[in-house]
């Protein structure tokens, strides 16, 4: 007989769980991790690949289709195809995406293609070099494109371009960024920043609203669908040549149809981005839990999973940063 799915006490099925593999990251982006950080959780702490092939075997088997690699930066964490590729094969397990700052990319896009990867989004928050150094802490342009033209040729298609919209900051680069990924055919993704810590609270909060309308108009686009389960809203040239997606936790969250939870690299269960509720599944797993105990646990936490972030009635409600939490 099939178990039943996890829903939550709101009738939201969760189908969607997003890993992180390291909090390690080789870059400082403004938005996400701040100077000087030195709060990384200990290695030994970390889930092990046969630890996350377990456990999100059984949350397969309990209705989770959809499972993204994120990090910090994912492709840190060594021999990261290999545990993608376990991922892949589990039974009920049917897309396994990655979110990566594309540093690495080059190296390691045929792997990950070879793994059973097969979408792939890609953060780029500016086409200008200075502008990459001052956003991200380093001047990695030139490998990000060089990953981009590997996940290419590597067969990734079509790519998404993930870019955090800040006021300020690269808001007057919204346009150039529109025609690089329309020359490219990548999807290119605005993202509004969130009041997670000190960094996400000071990041130049831009209402992507006024945006979507003005694209709307100058280029005639129309609402669309795309594959992958999250929350971005889509809108596409009738012709298919160009689209675009807008995440707006702020402006118009999507709280209402919230199907995920985040996995830290420790084996903590965030059960919504805007609140404190989550529930440590490392415990369980090594300390002699079986399936049954850990489906039993599953179920516990979903309980907990909250209607909705506030994180426009208490920004300052969280301190824990994004890069703690996991993408």
């Amino acid at each position: 007989m099939t178990p039943a799915p996890l829903i939550d006490r709101f009738g939201r099925t969760i189908e969607y769980v997003r890993v992180s593999v390291t909090d390690r990251c080789d870059l400082r982006c403004s938005y996400c991790m701040p100077k000087g950080f030195t709060g990384y959780e200990e290695p030994e702490h970390w889930l092990s690949f046969a630890e996350w092939e377990r456990l999100l075997g059984i949350m397969a088997r309990l209705g989770t289709r959809r499972i993204r690699l994120t990090g910090g930066e994912p492709l840190l964490r060594r021999n990261l195809p290999e545990l993608a590729a376990q991922i892949a094969r589990l039974p009920g397990v049917e897309d396994v995406s990655l979110s990566t700052n594309g540093t690495q990319l080059a190296k390691h896009a045929r792997a990950l293609f070879d793994a059973g990867v097969r979408r792939l989004n890609v953060s780029l928050d500016s086409l200008r070099p200075e502008r990459v150094a001052k956003i991200n802490g380093r001047d990695v342009l030139g490998q990000v494109l060089e990953g981009l033209a590997a996940a290419g040729a590597a067969g990734f298609a079509p790519i998404k371009i993930n870019t955090v919209a800040m006021a300020g900051v690269n808001d007057d680069e919204i346009d150039d960024l529109v025609a690089y990924c329309l020359e490219r055919g990548y999807v290119l993704r605005l993202i509004e920043t969130m009041p997670l810590g000190d960094t996400g609270r000071r990041a130049g909060f831009l209402d992507l609203q006024p945006v979507k309308t003005r694209l709307r108009q100058q280029f005639g686009l129309v609402d669309a669908v795309l594959p992958g389960g999250g929350p971005a809203r889509y809108l596409a040239a009738p012709d298919g040549r160009f689209t675009v997606g807008f995440i707006t936790p702020l402006s118009q969250h999507f709280c209402a149809t919230c199907n995920r939870v985040r996995l830290a690299v420790d084996g903590t269960m965030y059960l919504c981005l805007g609140q404190e509720e989550k529930f440590e599944f490392r415990p369980l797993l090594r300390g002699g839990a079986d399936d049954d105990d850990i489906v039993a646990a599953l179920r516990l936490a979903i309980e907990r999973k909250p209607e909705r972030h506030e994180f426009r009635e208490k920004p300052e409600k969280l301190i824990r940063f994004m890069s703690m939490t996991g993408g």
